[in-house]
Order: structure tokens, then C-alpha cells, then sequence
């Protein structure tokens, strides 16, 4: 962080001034916020919202980082150890219960049927993928 006085700040000004009219400039744009939108789903990242057919739920941590996880990449297996390290942020070991708690939890929550769920689906022997919920 730079603290200018006034004189400094006058100065600063004019140099930044002159350099743009010899510089073209692109104007910034605003950062895009996401938003993740899946038949009867709506994940709002920007807002840390998630949206059952218009409706907010609740999720803990761990659940609405588990579903951000997976639905940023749709049809893409992940193992529970690659979603217990990007999740939890730690190094996984025996992280194979917690996992799957969670996305029951999380299926709960989120899926019309939780028995025969629509957007988490269990890929026997690796691990879970999001399918777009069609």
C-alpha cells in the first residue's frame, strides 16, 4: 500500500493520466460470479447458496463443499480420497466413512429421491460423480 500527500497524490494522478493517453487501456470488467444451474438445483457460489426448486437449504461446510466439488465438474469420477483432500484440505488416510456420510447427508438435501439419486452417483469401487440431474 502506498500513503501519497496531497502534492504526491496530484502528481501521481497526472503521471497516471498522461501514461493513459499514450497507453489504450482496457477497461476492467467485475470478476463473473458463477452460478451452477442444474434441472431443480441452483448453486449460487458467489453467495454460498444452494437451491432445491427455488427453495434455499441448508448445508453444512463440508456438505456445500463436497457439492461444489463435484457439480463444478459434471460426469467426472472422483475417488473419495481426491474429494476428502479438496474438502476437508487435509491428507487423506482413512477418509473413506466421512465421505460417504457426507454425501448421504447430502443426498438427503438435495436429491427428490435419495435412494435412487439424480445428480450424486456412486461409481462402484472408485468413488462419486455429479451428473447433470436429466
Amino acid at each position: 500500500m502506498l500513503i501519497f500527500n496531497d502534492t504526491e497524490e496530484k502528481a501521481a494522478e497526472k503521471a497516471i493520466a498522461a501514461l493513459a493517453d499514450m497507453i489504450p487501456l482496457e477497461a476492467i470488467q467485475p470478476p463473473h460470479s458463477p452460478t451452477l444451474v442444474f434441472p431443480g438445483l441452483e448453486i449460487r457460489l458467489h453467495q454460498r447458496r444452494v437451491l432445491k426448486d427455488g427453495a434455499d437449504i441448508y448445508l453444512t461446510r463440508l456438505e456445500y463443499g463436497a457439492l461444489c466439488y463435484l457439480a463444478a465438474s459434471p460426469g467426472r469420477v472422483f475417488t473419495k480420497a481426491q474429494i476428502f483432500e479438496s474438502v476437508w484440505s487435509m491428507e487423506s488416510e482413512s477418509c473413506q466413512s466421512s465421505v460417504a456420510s457426507v454425501i448421504c447427508n447430502l443426498r438427503k438435501k438435495i436429491e427428490p429421491d435419495s435412494k435412487n439419486p439424480t445428480y450424486i452417483k456412486t461409481v462402484l469401487g472408485i468413488g462419486y460423480k455429479f451428473a447433470s440431474g436429466e
